[in-house]
C-alpha cells in the first residue's frame, strides 16, 4: 500500500480506540531548555547514545561510536539521502524597502516556490521582493494552504548557484547560535537538494562508521524524503486524530526495495536512520509488509496503535515535547518506555534535538 495523502496511524487495527484516550498532554515532559544543542560537536560520532529495549524498556547509555557492535550481518540501513537547501532568504519589499524574511518550502513548478514569508501581512499577491540587491527577485502569485505564499522567482544565472551565495540554513527555530559550518547541517551521504530540514539523525554517521557497517555485512540502503518545516510544527489540537499532517514528497528506487524486500525475507532487520526515512519505507509498503519502488506525496502520522509494516528498529534523536515524532517513537516503543527514557536522558544531561545525541530503539 501506498499511504500517499492518507494519515495511515488512523488505519492501523486498534489504534483508533487508543487514540480517542491518547492526548497531547500524554506526551509531554520537562526538558531543562539548557539542554537544547545549539551546536553540533566537533566530531560527528562523538555524540552519546541511549540504547532502548523497546520490548522490556530497559536502558543503556553508550557512545555513538558503539551503534556498529548493534548492527548485525543481514541487517540493513535506511538512509534518507536529502539535501538541505540554504533556504532562508533575507530581502525587502520592493515597494516599500521594508525587510521580509522568505523561508522556501517546496518546489512547485519551473521557479515558482511554496514559501513561508515573515512578516505575512507585507507579502499579499503581487507584491515584488527583492535579494541580494536584485541579484534575484521575486513575485508573490498567490497564497496558499496555512497563508503559505506561491513566489515566481526571477534571476539570471542558475538559480541553485544564487541560493548558495544568498541563502542562509534553515535552522530549527528552537537552535539560536548561527551556524559556523553549512556543511554540519547536511548528513555525510546528503545527494539530492530539496530539504528545508535535514534528516537529523543521519548527522551523527561518518563514512569510517558506514563503511564498518558495511564490513559487519550490513546493507545500505538509500531513500529520499525531502523534509518540510511541518516537522518542526507543533501539534495544536488536543485530541491527536484532529491533527493535520504536513505532506512532503519522496522516492524509493527499485535497488532499495529490493535491497529492504530481500533483509526482511532473509531474516535480517531494517534499521531506519531518523524518523523520515521511516516514514518513508512504511509509506512506501503494501498491506504485506512489501516495499514498493515509486515516488509521490505522504501525510503519514503514526502514533501508538500504529503496526509498523517494514522498520524493526530505529536510530534517532532526541524530540520535543508533545511533537508528532515523540509520537512517531512511542509507536514503536510504547509511551511509557519512551516518556521513561527521556525521563533518564534530562537526568544524565543528554543534548536534545537537532544537534543533540541519538538513541537507537533495538
Amino acid at each position: 500500500m501506498n499511504c500517499g495523502r492518507s494519515r495511515c496511524g488512523k488505519t492501523q487495527g486498534f489504534g483508533d480506540i487508543i487514540m480517542k484516550e491518547l492526548r497531547k498532554k500524554d506526551f509531554y515532559f520537562e526538558l531543562p531548555p539548557e539542554l537544547i544543542a545549539q551546536e553540533p560537536l566537533g566530531d560527528r560520532s562523538g555524540s552519546r547514545l541511549l540504547v532502548l529495549d523497546k520490548e522490556t524498556g530497559e536502558i543503556r547509555h553508550r557512545v555513538f561510536t558503539d551503534i556498529v557492535e548493534y548492527l548485525h550481518a543481514g541487517d540493513c540501513l535506511v538512509l534518507n539521502n536529502t539535501k538541505v537547501i540554504p533556504a532562508r532568504l533575507m530581502g525587502t519589499k520592493a515597494e516599500t524597502g521594508a525587510a521580509i524574511e522568505v523561508l522556501l518550502l517546496r518546489r512547485r513548478g519551473k521557479d515558482v516556490w511554496e514559501t513561508l514569508v515573515k512578516p505575512g501581512k507585507k507579502a499579499r499577491e503581487g507584491a515584488a521582493i527583492s535579494f541580494g540587491g536584485g541579484l534575484l527577485t521575486g513575485r508573490v502569485i498567490d497564497v496558499v494552504d496555512e497563508g503559505n505564499r506561491l513566489i515566481q522567482f526571477q534571476y539570471e544565472g542558475i538559480f541553485e548557484e544564487i541560493l548558495d551565495r544568498l541563502g542562509e540554513m534553515p535552522l530549527p527555530p528552537y537552535i539560536t547560535h548561527k551556524l559556523a559550518d553549512k556543511n554540519r547541517y547536511q548528513t555525510v551521504y546528503a545527494r539530492y537538494e530539496g530539504s528545508a530540514a535535514a534528516p537529523t539523525a543521519g548527522l551523527h554517521f561518518t563514512e569510517e562508521l558506514l563503511e564498518k557497517a558495511q564490513q559487519k555485512g550490513v546493507r545500505l540502503a538509500y531513500v529520499t524524503l525531502h523534509v518540510g518545516l511541518g516537522t518542526f510544527r507543533p501539534v495544536k489540537e488536543e485530541n491527536l486524530l484532529d491533527h493535520h499532517m504536513h505532506s512532503e514528497w519522496y522516492q524509493v528506487t527499485q535497488e532499495t526495495a529490493d535491497i529492504i524486500n530481500s533483509t526482511k525475507q532473509t531474516g535480517g532487520r531494517v534499521i531506519c536512520v531518523g524518523t523520515t526515512s521511516c516514514r518513508t519505507i512504511e509509506s512506501a509498503a503494501d498491506a504485506d509488509g512489501r516495499v514498493l519502488a515509486g515516488s509521490g506525496d505522504t501525510e503519514i502520522f503514526i502514533y501508538p496503535g500504529y503496526r509498523f509494516r517494514v522498520l524493526d528498529s530505529l536510530i534517532t534523536n532526541f524530540h520535543l515535547p508533545e511533537s508528532t515524532l515523540i509520537m512517531l517513537v512511542s509507536a514503536l516503543a510504547g509511551r511509557e518506555n519512551v516518556l521513561n527514557a527521556y525521563q533518564a536522558a534530562v537526568q544524565e544531561r543528554y543534548r536534545f534535538f537537532s544537534f543533540g545525541d541519538a538513541c537507537f530503539i533495538k
